[in-house]
Parts: structure tokens; sequence; C-alpha cells
């Protein structure tokens, strides 16, 4: 049986580094949530009172697809439906949200997701969020 020569070796080596751009890279739809952000300093005081999960688009009545402004607690619909949250970013400059689809917590003005279990500040309503939705605490998660 033949040796491998270097470039086949060579080739293997690029083509991994290659599938691992497809998969971990940006083509690939994964996103990796940021630690830190400088736009917390706006948050509500009391994020352990929150609306239900099921609470419907304060303005449009959407049942679906619903963010919860963290600043002021306001339910409103996803760039998806019909932009309601966004336009209130854009309104009032609120910030940081979380969604009631996935519990996912977006800042606007960072244009990136925030990793809700290693923020401090942004812990207590994500377990908060998880409990009303799920009806128990948040898995904890191993770093």
């Amino acid at each position: 049986m033949a040796k491998p020569d270097a470039s086949s070796s060579s080739r293997q080596e690029d083509l991994l580094e290659e599938d691992y751009d497809l998969i971990y890279g940006s083509d690939s739809g994964w996103v990796e949530a940021r630690t830190s952000c400088d736009h917390l300093a706006s948050l509500s005081a009391d994020l352990a009172h929150i609306p239900t999960p099921q609470t419907p688009c304060n303005s449009c009545q959407h049942p679906n697809e619903n963010w919860l402004c963290l600043s002021c607690k306001e339910v409103l619909c996803s760039r998806f439906v019909n932009k309601h949250m966004l336009q209130h970013y854009q309104q009032t400059n609120h910030s940081v949200a979380l969604s009631f689809s996935d519990l996912s917590v977006w800042c606007f003005s960072c244009d990136a997701y925030l990793d809700a279990q290693v923020i401090q500040q942004l812990r207590p309503v994500h377990e908060v969020a998880y409990i009303l939705k799920f009806g128990e605490a948040p898995p904890l998660r191993t770093i």
C-alpha cells in the first residue's frame, strides 16, 4: 500500500480547516453570544417580576415571536412579525430584550446576542423566564 505524500496530508488538513469553518464559521448560522455588553445600565431594577411568555404583543396582539424589553418590560413582536420591538428600540433606545420564543437575549446596540447565563445582570431574568415557560429551573450549565 502506498504511503500518502506530504501534499495529500496537507490537503486533508486544509479540508478539515474548511469543514471547521463551514461548521462553526459565519456561514454555518452558528452565532457566538457575547459575554459582556456596555448597554446593561438601562435594565429594569425589577426583572424578577416579568410578564409570562404567553403575553401577546402590546401593539398588535400577535401571540408568537414576542420579546420582552428588559428596560421597561414592554412585550412586543419580533422583526419577523410586525417589528414592534425593533421600532421600540429605535424610539426609546432600550437596547436589551429577551425572546420569549427561545429565551435568548439580544442587544440592539451591539447587534449581538448576549449570553444570559454568563452575564451576571441577565441571569435572574433568564431564570425567571425559564421557570415561567417550562415550570422548572433551568439546568446548570457547565462551562
